[in-house]
């Protein structure tokens, strides 16, 4: 059953009284706007927030479905919830995974109740009612392969976790790389309209978030289906003027091409806009990366981020590799390992190949053994923690601007501009600072990820050089 078969009479069902729900959220941050976005409807619907599973009468999970292993991770979560699922709850499947495949979940945990597509979230109100009524039968089904209109404009796409928060700035991916299933799930790339995000992030400051964290599948391709050129570019000038207040803006996943010149100026030229970016690459070999259907010129690579550099001193580069992708031979694994070491990036995250059903790699043969992708990626791993232990050792002595995240015990924990929420380092400090405040933080010692670190002087921090270096 699906919900547009009873679409006239379930928008005239209450909610019983005082209905709770829990929302368990998998995979990425976009996943995690997504959560707090449908925790926005349901509480403005008269649902009632727990964390305790066993007191909701909605379970939810929010899941991943982007490669095998978050699979795994969404089925063990549910089967776990399932197997604890007391009489009158009704669990919820939404996100990636359902979207994907809702049979093969059905099939997996029989016990779930619905699933909730990944573009249709807004609509998660209509669906908890119709699951919670007691005259429900079998499974409600609310997957569509078409995006929707955008029903919920004034539900803000943030995610706030401390004193940063993430903003959503598009949907969906038209990139045609051969071993992503992301427009599969989601379909094309949809920017939102500059001024929802400027409102979500006017709210943001006024909540006193220190950090913005710009993300979407490609935030480079920001604004292109709304006719604008170098959307992200201006986005970001707008970002400045708009939330003055608010000392870190961050982009995530830049696609290699789509760097322009103007989005590197307007990096350079406003404090505001960390000095930080985030270049998925996936490879370094033109064959591989011709195979991935991906930007093959690894020249533009070596150019951009030569001019990153000169432009921007200070600037930290993450990116991301896949090995074992299908006919990877050992001189082209060889090559991307030579690359790593003469580009030196500050962060670098590898992911072994998965073999996705439905994706153009999916007709290519998965050539390559498990135990030689594991082994291609321990190689260049321990590679890249040379690198990165190198690069933290030459901060010590330094005083950089530490967001601090938690404390106890006679020690806080923090980042700094070069380390995005939850993928990269942290900063140990000797002392419990104010939780979400910006704080001076001498470095004092260096591990391959992460820093230590004293309180220091405002008139050492990295901010004042950073700015003089801009202006």
């Amino acid at each position: 059953m699906t919900l547009k078969d009873r679409k006239d009479r379930s928008i005239r069902v209450h909610p019983r009284s005082s209905a709770s729900y829990y929302i368990l959220s998998l995979g990425c941050a976009k996943n995690t706007v997504d959560s707090q976005g449908m925790a926005t409807l349901l509480a403005r619907a008269g649902y009632r927030a727990t964390d305790h599973p066993r007191r909701a009468d909605l379970l939810i999970v929010n899941t991943c479905g982007f490669i095998e292993p978050a699979r795994a991770e969404s089925l063990a979560a549910l089967r776990e919830l399932a197997a604890a699922k007391q009489p009158g709850q009704v669990l919820l499947v939404a996100g990636c995974w359902a979207q994907r495949d809702p049979q093969a979940i059905l099939e997996a945990v029989p016990e779930v109740d619905g699933l909730l597509g990944t573009r249709h979230w807004t609509e998660v109100v209509a669906v908890a009612r119709e699951l919670l009524r007691p005259d429900r039968q079998g499974p409600l089904l609310h997957v569509f392969p078409a995006p929707p209109e955008d029903d919920a404009p004034d539900v803000p796409r943030v995610a706030v976790q401390g004193a940063s928060a993430y903003i959503k700035i598009a949907d969906g991916c038209s990139r045609p790389c051969a071993f992503c299933a992301i427009p599969l799930i989601k379909g094309p790339a949809v920017s939102r309209p500059p001024e929802r995000v400027l409102e979500d992030a006017a709210r943001l400051a006024a909540q006193g978030v220190k950090e913005i964290v710009l993300i979407a599948q490609d935030t480079t391709t920001y604004g292109r289906d709304l006719g604008l050129e170098d959307g992200l570019a201006i986005l970001l000038e707008q970002l400045v003027e708009r939330v003055p207040q608010v000392p870190w803006i961050r982009v995530m996943y830049a696609f290699p091409g789509a760097v322009t010149p103007r989005l590197i100026e307007v990096m350079a030229r406003y404090p505001q806009v960390l000095p930080y970016l985030d270049i998925p690459l996936q490879h370094a070999h033109p064959a591989v990366l011709r195979r991935m259907r991906r930007p093959a010129d690894v020249d533009w690579v070596r150019r951009t981020v030569a001019t990153l550099r000169a432009r921007i001193p200070e600037i930290a580069i993450r990116t991301t590799f896949i090995v074992g992708f299908p006919g990877e031979t050992e001189e082209e694994f060889s090559a991307l390992l030579d690359f790593v070491e003469e580009m030196a990036f500050d962060r670098v995250g590898v992911f072994t190949y998965s073999h996705e059903a439905g994706t153009p790699a999916a007709a290519l043969p998965d050539d390559i053994p498990p135990e030689v992708k594991e082994e291609r990626r321990a190689r260049l791993m321990q590679l890249q923690q040379e690198i990165s232990l190198a690069k933290n050792r030459a901060l010590v002595g330094r005083t950089l601007d530490v967001l601090i995240e938690g404390r106890g015990d006679g020690l806080s924990v923090g980042r700094t501009y070069r380390d995005a929420p939850e993928i990269d380092g942290l900063v140990l400090v000797e002392e419990e600072l104010p939780v979400g405040e910006l704080v001076p933080v001498q470095i004092t010692g260096a591990l391959e990820y992460d820093l230590y670190g004293v309180r220091g002087t405002e008139e050492g921090s990295a901010k004042g050089a950073i700015d003089r270096q801009r202006n």
